[in-house]
């Protein structure tokens, strides 16, 4: 992963449920999200653990939000990971985005002129 906003503030990670279907974990997908990091929900429904404690934090996430924070499972991470405030990396929020950002005390990601 490239340095760019998301690798410095990991708010997303430490602020919203993670849920998504069974068929993108590692035991129904080669490269899927490792089945000891989820907890299931319904029969289909699985959630990324740690996304649903208070505080909510994902168990990959790693390193201090606001900083340098990392994903152990970014390039196997789930649908609602890589679907998330797309243009993030290139400084632009999204009002999700920028509401997981005040919970941790950070500025709304701008477009850059």
């Amino acid at each position: 992963m490239s340095d760019d906003h998301c690798t410095r503030c990991g708010a997303c990670c430490a602020a919203f449920r993670v849920d998504f279907h069974r068929s993108e974990l590692a035991s129904a997908m080669p490269g899927g999200v490792p089945d000891a990091l989820t907890v299931p929900v319904t029969g289909a429904l699985m959630r990324m653990r740690g996304t649903d404690e208070a505080p909510s934090r994902c168990v990959a996430l790693s390193g201090e939000i606001g900083t340098r924070v990392a994903c152990s499972i970014y390039a196997g991470r789930p649908s609602p990971c890589r679907d998330f405030a797309p243009y993030a990396a290139l400084g632009i929020g999204e009002d999700a985005c920028d509401r997981a950002r005040r919970r941790h005390g950070l500025p709304p990601l701008r477009a850059e002129s």
